[in-house]
């Protein structure tokens, strides 16, 4: 589902006499549109509607709490009703022109067939082809990962092309909406130097295409275990805990246990369903209730590895008295120094879509590709999707070229334009891009006969060193996806999107949470060795529909630029300066970084 604006919500809000006026209540309403799937009018109908059940209730933020705990979340999605068949008096004649009228799909079908003769196995049987209502899956794709579906004039109508009204009647391009560090006197231009980009320490980079599907269930499960207890053995360390007792042995006294967080259930965890699972070496892979109504704080998530004190004196059920905060990996080491004079890095970071979700006029690209001439930055990170399963025209198959020929027109415009102003530029691709493997970790993409020194394709996620700065790289929205799962105590809290964005770093994982969301595929045995933070990264970029933001977390400078199209209307995007004269092994580079979320 396409972002909310903040247009939208004012629109719909004032149309009840409701003027938005607080930015950070936009930003909360913007945040539960995503979280449970709601457009503006949706959302403003239920919003009145609660509000007027409480005698008129402000809208501020603690009243946007409850209403998502009381109303939210006991919402129920509306499914469409099937239709019924007239009654009439007479037989029912059909023919080739009334056929599927009154009939379901499958009903036709057999109809169809009733009528015509069964062709043999070897042959197979070609069947009628129907518009999807959803996004095409990429099985019923074709080699050159085009909808199976045949070319139509409509497939060549200039309508793909035609820009977008409101991304080009916008007023507010170029404004500067967050800022982060010293931004007087600060030059924003590259220096024209030659940037030494590499994987930070191999294998933590995925570097080329692999085949999947082969993963062993042993594997997962041995790959699950080990995560409980590396991290177990860091936060003993840490802590200095004596020993890990069993989750499931009946004792008196207090004692310390070591888990993954899991839910009871299929559904959404919550307080009363989490489960503590145990490691093969201290719990023989048992897991117990784990009762959390003594802890004053928490924030935990299925997936999450963490360490409690507390008691079990049935042996059922293990209530914690008190859970261990999360360790982060050290920042890291400087092998070798820069050989150069150069005192700064620029780098310019856009997350895609690329167009607006209504046409395939990439309007959002050509205005970026302007700010990069502009601006000169020495390095331009884009992260896809690059061709946006969830664009309007790609899902009707309003095509007149494949997938692949999309993407190729697309980095042949980039390179043309960015190999003027010498900036490297850096593509991640996205489970979002319809022409690409879709199993986390994702390789890079590869372009046959696509030479151009000065564009880098790089996996997703990657940690990568510019220059002696190290950068983690994801353009999965995990953190979209921990806030749909995470519960926490106090409800609320102060800084959510900085809680989200801090479980990556004590998890030492870009994709900590597990199981994973619906619409992700992940082979766990290869995200052992390649979705796992070698150290904390001086830059975390974690792009996500939810808002942007400029925060430093444990000394790491973490960012998300948001999206640099939202639905029908321009996004943001981020561009900084990193003072490099001073890198320190193991030493944070935030007091060197200026930065700036601007908007497209």
């Amino acid at each position: 589902m396409a972002v909310v604006s903040e247009e939208e919500l004012s629109e719909e809000f004032e149309g009840f006499g409701i003027t938005l006026s607080d930015p950070n209540i936009t930003d909360k309403l913007q945040e539960l549109c995503g979280l449970h799937r709601l457009d503006a009018g949706d959302l403003v109908t239920e919003w009145v509607a609660y509000s007027n059940t409480k005698k008129n209730l402000g809208l501020t933020l603690e009243a946007l709490d409850h209403f998502e705990r009381e109303k939210l979340s006991k919402r129920i999605p509306k499914t469409p009703k099937t239709p019924k068949l007239k009654k009439q008096n007479g037989p029912v004649i059909y023919d080739i022109n009334n056929i599927e009228d009154g009939m379901d799909e499958d009903g036709a079908e057999a109809l169809y067939n009733a009528y015509s003769t069964p062709s043999s196995k070897g042959q197979g049987q070609k069947k009628r082809q129907l518009t999807p209502d959803n996004l095409p899956l990429k099985r019923f794709t074709g080699p050159n990962r085009s909808p199976v579906i045949p070319f139509s004039p409509a497939s060549f109508s200039p309508s793909s092309a035609t820009p977008s009204k409101k991304f080009s009647s916008r007023t507010n391009a170029g404004e500067v909406l967050n800022t982060f560090g010293k931004l007087e006197n600060i030059n924003w231009s590259g220096s024209n130097q030659v940037c030494a980009i590499t994987s930070y320490d191999l294998p933590t980079c995925l570097e080329k295409r692999i085949k999947y599907m082969f993963q062993k269930l042993t594997d997962k499960a041995q790959v699950l275990n080990d995560l409980i207890e590396d991290i177990g053995m860091e936060l003993k360390a840490a802590y200095e805990i004596e020993e890990y007792s069993h989750i499931g042995l009946p004792v008196q006294d207090q004692v310390t246990v070591v888990g993954r967080i899991c839910c009871d259930c299929n559904g959404k965890l919550n307080a009363k369903s989490v489960l503590l699972e145990g490691s093969r070496e201290t719990s023989a892979g048992k897991s117990i209730p784990l009762d959390l109504t003594d802890l004053t704080e928490f924030s935990l998530f299925p997936g999450q590895v963490s360490a409690f004190d507390g008691t079990n004196a049935t042996g059922m059920k293990f209530v914690a008295k008190k859970v261990y905060p999360g360790i982060c990996l050290p920042l890291p080491e400087i092998k070798v120094k820069p050989e150069t004079d150069i005192t700064k890095l620029s780098v310019m970071i856009a997350a895609g879509p690329f167009t607006t979700s209504d046409n395939l006029a990439y309007e959002p690209l050509t205005e970026l590709i302007k700010y990069i001439q502009r601006d000169k930055p020495d390095v331009c990170v884009l992260m896809g999707p690059f061709v946006d399963s969830r664009n309007e025209e790609i899902d009707k198959g309003h095509l007149g070229k494949t997938y692949e020929e999309l993407f190729r027109t697309q980095m042949e415009i980039i390179a043309r334009m960015t190999e003027k102003v010498q900036c490297k530029v850096l593509i991640v691709p996205s489970q979002r891009d319809v022409h690409h493997d879709f199993v986390y970790p994702q390789p890079p993409f590869v372009l046959k006969d696509f030479n151009n020194k000065h564009i880098q394709f790089v996996s997703d996620p990657a940690t990568i060193c510019i220059n002696n700065v190290v950068f983690g790289l994801t353009s999965t929205d995990v953190l979209f996806h921990l806030g749909q799962e995470e519960i926490s105590f106090p409800p609320g809290g102060t800084d959510r999107l900085g809680r989200l964005t801090q479980h990556l770093l004590t998890q030492h994982s870009y994709y900590p949470l597990y199981p994973q969301t619906e619409d992700m595929n992940v082979d766990h045995t290869l995200q052992e060795l390649y979705g796992h933070m070698p150290v904390t990264p001086h830059v975390l970029v974690v792009p996500s529909d939810l808002r942007y933001f400029i925060k430093d977390i444990k000394g790491c400078f973490c960012v998300n630029p948001g999206r640099l199209a939202k639905g029908q209307v321009g996004g943001t995007y981020t561009r900084m300066v990193i003072n490099t004269q001073d890198i320190a092994s193991n030493s944070s580079l935030v007091p060197n970084i200026s930065a700036q979320v601007l908007r497209v």
